[in-house]
């Protein structure tokens, strides 16, 4: 999969490529290490340490700008931010891909990880729920989850995946049967498709529909303040057995859920935890 971003906190788009990542940074901490001796910590003589965080697709915008302060705050500390569905990131853990923080978009699936003994105990630190976006101009003339959607190209999350969770959650309540003409593996690929005209409505978070600015036209949901989904964040196992890495783990995610850490979330639209 290819990475959403790049940053001064580098985002990584896929469990290789984070793992490519944190074998570089290794590598180079290592002939630091040979060229000027063990450092101090303070990060200002190449003692340098990675902290790789697999997050859901929706957090990108607030956890890269929570990263930046993270770095300033926290000099010798070099944060990996990897973006992905959900259930791809519980997968990826639970086959060894390497990471010290894992945050999802619902509860469900962060206890896919809990059984499978790859993370610690979560808390929940935000919420979200779902609108229906359109592309700018709605050339379609979609005005809701109703007839004005016959005949159009609707995109939705997977089932599997917790805004595809969601979405079945929503036509369920709403008593509607929706044709979508694909599932997407993660949300930020759903508002892609109708950012670029490719789908004529689609299901996101309203923190997508946020992030996509005047590229899209957002339409309320009748019913969707009572999906909620409950985003949880948690050390990993690996990270948990290491006391270094446990601690910087733990001081991120005291960031995230400080009052500027919450502040930056609500910005992107994200709901305070329940």
């Amino acid at each position: 999969m290819a990475a959403l971003g790049r940053r001064k906190a580098k985002t990584q788009g896929h469990r290789s490529a984070a793992r490519i990542a944190a074998a570089a940074t290794a590598v180079g901490l290592a002939a630091g290490l040979a060229a000027c001796g063990a450092g101090d910590g303070d990060g200002e003589d190449g003692d340098e340490r990675t902290l790789t965080v697999f997050a859901a697709a929706s957090l990108q915008k607030p956890l890269e700008a929570i990263a930046e302060r993270f770095e300033e705050d926290n000099p010798g500390v070099d944060v990996v931010l990897s973006f992905d569905g959900s259930q791809s990131l519980v997968d990826q853990l639970g086959a060894g891909a390497p990471a010290d923080v894992l945050a999802t978009a619902d509860a469900r699936t962060m206890a896919r990880a809990e059984d499978a003994g790859t993370v610690r105990v979560p808390q929940e630190f935000a919420t979200n729920t779902l609108t229906l976006i359109v592309p700018a101009g709605n050339p379609a003339g979609v005005t809701g989850l109703d007839s004005s959607l016959d005949g159009a190209k609707l995109v939705v999350c997977a089932p599997e995946v917790p805004c595809g969770a969601a979405t079945e959650q929503l036509e369920t309540n709403a008593g509607v049967e929706l044709a979508p003409v694909s599932e997407e593996s993660k949300v930020s690929d759903v508002r892609g498709k109708v950012e670029s005209g490719q789908a004529d409505a689609g299901i996101v978070y309203r923190t997508d529909a946020a992030a996509a600015g005047d590229r899209v036209e957002a339409i309320d949901i009748a019913g969707a303040d009572d999906v909620v989904n409950a985003y949880p964040i948690a050390v990993t196992a690996d990270a948990g057995a290491d006391g270094q890495r446990f601690a910087d783990a733990e001081t991120w995610i005291r960031a995230v859920t400080s009052d500027w850490g919450r502040k930056i979330l609500a910005d992107a639209g994200f709901g305070a935890p329940r």
